[in-house]
C-alpha cells in the first residue's frame, strides 16, 4: 500500500511586535522654602518700632480666684420650652417636595378647609391656612378623624412633624 505523506501547512512568519519606546517624561522637581520667621515683639500698632523687652515694665498679672464650681442645668430646647399652638390634631406621614404636598395622619379632630394649622418639627415650624385637602386623589372640605389625606403646605415638612390645629 502506498502511503501519502501529509500536507504541510505554509508557514507563516511571526509578526513582529513595534519596540515599546518609554516616553521618557522627567518631572520637574519643586523645592519647598519655607519663609524665615520674622522674631520681633509688636506691642502697638505699628510693628516698625519695637520696644526692647529689657526697658519695659512689667505689669504682675492679677491672681483670679478659681470659678466657683455650678451645677450644670441642661437648657431645654427652644421648641421644648414654648408652649404647644393648639391642639394637636395629627403628624406628617409623607413630604412629596416637586408639589408641596404632605400626607398627614389625623389622630383627634376634624379639620376643615380655612382652619390655620401650625406644623413643628425638628428644623419646621410654621403656621398657614388650610386651602385644598384631599382624600384618595379627589378633593375634600373636611377631614375626620384616622384619615389620612393630602395637604398642600407653603413650606418643607418632613416626616414625623406634629400638626396642630390653632384656635
Amino acid at each position: 500500500m502506498a502511503t501519502r505523506k501529509k500536507a504541510k501547512r505554509k508557514i507563516k512568519p511571526k509578526r513582529k511586535k513595534a519596540p515599546v519606546t518609554k516616553a521618557t517624561t522627567r518631572r520637574k522637581t519643586t523645592t519647598v522654602r519655607k519663609k524665615p520667621v520674622k522674631k520681633t515683639l509688636v506691642r502697638h500698632a505699628s510693628p516698625k518700632k519695637a520696644k526692647p523687652t529689657a526697658t519695659a515694665a512689667v505689669k504682675p498679672t492679677p491672681v483670679s480666684r478659681p470659678a466657683q464650681t455650678v451645677a450644670a442645668t441642661p437648657t431645654p430646647s427652644p421648641l421644648a420650652r414654648s408652649a404647644p399652638p393648639g391642639e394637636r390634631i395629627g403628624v406628617v406621614t409623607h413630604y412629596y417636595s416637586h408639589l408641596s404636598v404632605a400626607t398627614l395622619r389625623l389622630e383627634a379632630s376634624t379639620l376643615r378647609v380655612g382652619d390655620v394649622i401650625h406644623i413643628r418639627g425638628h428644623t419646621t415650624d410654621f403656621s398657614q391656612r388650610v386651602e385644598s385637602l384631599e382624600v384618595n386623589h379627589s378633593p375634600a372640605t373636611e377631614v375626620g378623624p384616622n384619615d389620612d389625606f393630602g395637604l398642600k403646605v407653603v413650606e418643607h415638612v418632613r416626616e414625623h412633624d406634629v400638626v396642630y390645629k390653632v384656635r
